[in-house]
């Protein structure tokens, strides 16, 4: 894993110095990591200049709107002979105060793909080669890390203070290309500065997929220029049940918001100069009450009075399912029409349709569903689910997206562009993956981090599976028991942060962080079987990294137990009754 050198420590991204210099302590861990003991480092200073090849673009204003902020220092652009031109420019350059030369060089960067990339440093300068630009605008995450926390503060502390990386070299690459993070704004409502944050935070551990959970039984968040009741009758609840369903407690301010469309263009915009790629989820046929509370024909109106309901304010899911008519696809077809133009494919191929949880009582009391069963020569309620779910697998497919859902959508049979995230445990994503599917391990027994984080009472709104950070760590996405041609189609893994007992982003930070940190480096870091991981070493790395989180300003779990002000006495979460003691 580390590839010490002389005097340098030998873990995942842990090698020390000698006595006296600093221990690297990055997160995640990287490929390799050799120090050069005794070596000076650079000092970054006001003479500095970055050096920025074709492609490095989004890299070099990543570092000075990062480390440029923290450390008060202009980074000017390199403007002497050849600038930009190949990594043999002279280091300094005349400038006398060194240069980071930032190069989309695959060959440098070991040809271990376009997210890869190799940083060194010495006392002339650093340069950081990616093997796309992808992989430099990872290197200047590395870069920011080996400067310490204060270089994740947004404006120097110190203006005096000297800035200096160690000498050394790393050498790192993903271990998968979808490395992510679902956050439910659907439930509560985050306002799109938090979102626009939650992707710095992303970027910030090398994490490159939002999924954005955007629709809900209790709210829609997007505006649709057709449908403007979605957003103006189905953006906001009257009141939102305040812990577990079964709580009987409620707030009784009325809940909501969403995202106009410029909001999506700047989130997308904002994404995309991270190398993020968003994954917008529009859920059908279940999980749509707030869709049919806006518009009620979208309902079964033969069965229930749809003109009656309103946005959902408790949790669970709802038995408010869509009707299978045509009006309902065509209606869902332009809203994919307006969602694939504010999420275009460069930074998302991929549109998420939910897919899981449709109730289908509504369909068994429903003659008019007993008719368009009969109609479309199906067997059943279940079968109308999958007909719903391969109508919208072909027409994104003829659109050049790939749809992706719930593991509940393999029921059925799909095209096989499409893709599944497991959540249901390995066994969806092990029958997707055998099937020839991508798939996106996600679940819940190990990377939903609304659960809680600890057994004890003082754990706020206790929600489903203990899942410690330890226990994170050392989640395995891609199973033993796939074939290496059925593991290769696992893209990746994601943590999903479901908000219904989250309604701050307070409460988000808590839930996410720490966990999130492992469910990076398990991602990205090329780390050994389960039993076999070092979780002291990667202790060793946290300790250095709270202070980062402390910088960035996330309201994260301490290690010792929550704050006082960040638990919830008396509000009734969802433990799981009758589980093994860690569940």
């Amino acid at each position: 894993m580390g590839d010490g050198g002389a005097g340098g420590g030998g873990g995942a991204g842990g090698a020390g110095g000698a006595p006296g210099e600093p221990a690297v302590a990055l997160v995640p861990a990287p490929l390799g990591v050799r120090t050069a003991p005794g070596t000076p480092g650079f000092t970054l200073d006001a003479a500095t200049v970055v050096d920025a090849g074709p492609g490095t673009e989004r890299a070099a204003r990543r570092l000075r709107a990062t480390v440029g902020a923290a450390t008060g220092l202009p980074l000017a652009p390199f403007a002497g002979a050849g600038a930009g031109a190949g990594a043999g420019a002279g280091a300094g350059a005349g400038t006398g105060g060194g240069v980071v030369r930032l190069r989309v060089d695959a060959e440098a960067a070991g040809d271990r793909g376009p997210e890869s990339y190799a940083l060194r440093s010495g006392p002339d300068g650093v340069t950081v080669s990616g093997g796309g630009p992808a992989g430099v605008f990872w290197g200047v995450e590395t870069l920011r890390q080996l400067l310490g926390p204060d270089a994740c503060r947004r404006a120097p502390l110190d203006p005096d203070r000297r800035w200096t990386v160690p000498a050394l070299t790393v050498t790192d690459a993903p271990r998968f290309g979808w490395r992510g993070m679902l956050l439910d704004v659907a439930r509560h409502f985050l306002p799109k500065d938090d979102v626009l944050r939650q992707l710095d935070l992303l970027a910030a551990h090398k994490l490159n997929v939002l999924h954005l959970h955007l629709t809900d039984d209790q709210g829609w968040r997007v505006e649709i220029r057709r449908f403007p009741e979605l957003t103006a009758t189905g953006a906001w609840r009257a009141r939102s049940k305040h812990g577990h369903r079964a709580s009987p407690l409620w707030n009784e301010t009325p809940h909501g918001g969403h995202y106009t469309r410029d909001d999506i263009r700047e989130i997308v915009a904002y994404a995309a100069e991270r190398h993020i790629r968003i994954v917008p989820e529009i859920d059908v046929p279940g999980h749509s009450q707030a869709a049919i509370a806006a518009y009620p024909e979208l309902g079964n109106t033969d069965v229930v009075d749809t003109t009656a309901l309103s946005v959902w304010d408790t949790w669970g899911v709802s038995p408010n399912v869509l009707a299978p008519t045509d009006t309902t696809v065509r209606f869902y077809e332009q809203v994919f029409d307006e969602i694939l133009e504010l999420f275009p494919a460069e930074v998302s191929p991929f549109v998420h349709i939910g897919g899981d949880e449709c109730p289908k009582d509504q369909w068994r009391a429903s003659p008019a569903v007993k008719a368009r069963i009969a109609e479309l020569g199906l067997a059943d309620e279940d079968a109308l689910q999958s007909w719903f779910i391969r109508h919208f697998d072909r027409w994104l497919a003829e659109r050049g997206r790939r749809l992706i859902g719930w593991d509940e959508i393999l029921e059925g049979g799909l095209a096989p562009g499409a893709a599944v995230s497991s959540w249901r445990g390995y066994a969806g994503g092990i029958a997707a993956a055998e099937a020839g599917h991508d798939v996106v391990m996600c679940p819940e027994q190990y990377v939903y981090l609304d659960h809680r984080q600890a057994p004890g009472d003082d754990e706020p709104v206790p929600i489903g599976y203990v899942r410690t950070l330890e226990d994170v760590y050392r989640f395995e996405p891609v199973p033993g028991e796939l074939s290496d041609e059925a593991a290769a189609h696992v893209l990746g893994t994601q943590a999903n942060v479901w908000s219904e007992a989250l309604d701050s982003r307070a409460r988000v930070d808590y839930q996410t962080f720490p966990r999130l940190v492992a469910l990076a480096e398990v991602a990205w870091s090329a780390l050994p079987p389960p039993a076999a991981r070092d979780f002291a070493d990667f202790e060793r790395r946290m300790a250095v990294h709270y202070h980062r989180l402390d910088a960035f300003g996330v309201d994260y779990r301490p290690p010792s137990g929550p704050s006082p002000w960040q638990r919830r006495p008396g509000v009734l979460g969802r433990p799981i009754e009758g589980a093994p003691p860690n569940v």
